[in-house]
């Protein structure tokens, strides 16, 4: 038996004061591929070649963050550990954090001296430092990027110089940037940093957005000559959160242009809403032969949509029990599906679950229930 409550989200939640005004296309822009994504939601506001493979630069940065980040987070390395500087890590060529061979610098500096400075000796340093060997750290950047469900990455180091088969897609650099931005946030403040100053030496963060945009608060720039100039940004406005990912332009200004029209864009035409919590009761449904003989429905996780600007009245959710419910059960299971649709065309759909344990009833209570199904 399939059982169906309906809710206009319009009349359950604080409706936008915003009139309904027209949506224009998506800004084109001069670059290769780009990708515009809400953060909370991974709506798609605006994408071009999103899933093309193509040379990211210095963007693989990102991923030899994460990989540091993550053994950060495992206690496998310190924020202070002394990181001896090898010959290898001083001779990396292109941009320079300027550390010097034989040296000790804290992995607390390496990590300023390649997010800030994009210093590929630093990021030599670091995969050392983790891994024993950068060979042996390349791999460890594959083997995140899979279990992140990156499909269209893959690394040969972790600087972002050229290499035969080293590649990413605008896609899953988004991925990777919402990755950091919700699993490290005790670290993700070193991407606003402006500058930063080691050995006498004091550069600027390539980000210029950091500068024109103060929603703007991370991420990263890259540039080669086969990559163009690219740019992820991540910024945040009245609690709406986007990501926008711009490659191959053909100039700084270029890309930091591409990238705040983007935002722009996504910002002044689109509102994201929570529409329900994690865990919270949604709903509740009768469960057969259970004590107790009704159980809360909800979601595993928060339930975001992004819509265009004045249209939050037009929301409905379909809460759609597709079985009866029959104890014992257990929390967590699906046992149906939360179903959003803006004006009749679908915006979400994802599993309505259990939320709490409901055991078997007494024996009498089971024979009534069954007998009352079976009239039924």
């Amino acid at each position: 038996m399939t059982r169906v409550w309906t809710a206009l989200l319009g009349l359950l939640f604080v409706a936008s004061s915003f009139a309904q005004a027209p949506i224009p296309a998506p800004p084109q822009l001069g670059a290769v591929g780009y990708l515009l994504v809400d953060f909370a939601s991974d709506r798609v506001i605006a994408e071009k070649d999103a899933d093309v493979p193509v040379e990211p630069a210095s963007i693989t940065k990102l991923m030899t963050a994460y990989a540091v980040f993550k053994a950060l987070e495992q206690n496998q390395i310190a924020l202070d550990d002394q990181v001896r500087v090898s010959e290898k890590a001083w001779r990396t060529q292109g941009s320079r954090m300027f550390i010097e061979v034989d040296t000790e610098v804290s992995v607390e500096d390496l990590l300023r001296g390649m997010i800030i400075q994009s210093g590929n000796d630093a990021s030599v340093a670091l995969a050392e430092h983790v891994a024993g060997s950068e060979e042996t750290f390349v791999r460890l950047m594959n083997q995140h990027a899979a279990m992140l469900g990156m499909t269209g990455t893959n690394f040969e180091n972790p600087t972002g110089l050229p290499g035969d088969n080293h590649v990413m897609t605008a896609r899953d650099i988004a991925l990777l940037a919402k990755a950091i931005v919700e699993e490290f946030p005790e670290y993700y403040g070193f991407y606003s940093e402006r500058e930063f100053t080691y050995n006498g030496i004091r550069q600027h963060n390539r980000n210029s957005l950091l500068w024109r945009d103060q929603s703007v608060d991370g991420l990263k720039t890259g540039h080669t000559d086969a990559a163009g100039y690219c740019l992820v940004t991540s910024a945040e406005r009245d609690g709406m959160r986007l990501i926008s990912v711009v490659l191959g332009a053909s100039s700084p200004e270029a890309r930091a242009d591409a990238s705040q029209a983007l935002l722009g864009y996504g910002f002044r035409f689109f509102e994201t809403h929570r529409l329900y919590a994690r865990g919270e009761e949604i709903t509740t449904a009768r469960v057969w032969k259970g004590e107790p003989q009704v159980a809360a429905l909800g979601l595993t996780e928060d339930l975001y949509v992004t819509i265009p600007r004045g249209k939050y009245e037009s929301l409905s959710a379909v809460m759609d029990l597709s079985t009866d419910l029959v104890a014992p059960l257990q929390p967590q299971v699906a046992v149906g599906a939360v179903r959003v649709s803006l004006d009749g065309e679908p915006v979400s759909d994802v599993p309505l679950v259990l939320l709490h344990e409901v055991a078997q009833a007494g024996f009498l209570a089971r024979l009534k229930d069954e007998i009352t199904r079976w009239l039924q």
